[in-house]
């Protein structure tokens, strides 16, 4: 089993920003689309406060990441998408995903009671 890199980034986007901020991810996205370091992504906004977005990406490792896609021909441009909300990071770490999971009831596939 080939155990994956999850790097999550907690950003805080005042409001009057959150459109510019989903648009400049939905161009971003591409690039991290583009990547063989990356398996996939997902940016979720906070349902109880909605400056606070939350951005998961899966790396086929952490030097995958920092050492492939940060130095690959994709990042100048996916930088320059993103930069303008670097300041509005509130924590940007890698994870390694626990033996803690599993398939709730509520998932696909899963019979119903």
């Amino acid at each position: 089993m080939t155990v994956r890199t999850v790097e999550y980034i907690r950003y805080r986007i005042p409001e009057e920003r959150s459109a510019e901020f989903l648009a400049a991810w939905t161009k971003a996205a591409a690039f991290l689309a583009a990547s063989p370091a990356c398996v996939d992504y997902e940016l979720a906004r906070c349902e109880e406060d909605f400056e606070h977005f939350v951005l998961r990406v899966t790396w086929t490792s952490t030097e995958d990441h920092l050492e492939g896609f940060r130095t690959s021909e994709l990042f100048d441009d996916y930088l320059a998408v993103v930069q303008p909300f670097a300041g509005d990071i509130q924590e940007m770490r890698h994870y390694k995903p626990t033996v803690v999971r599993g398939a709730g009831a509520g998932a696909p596939g899963v019979p119903e009671g």
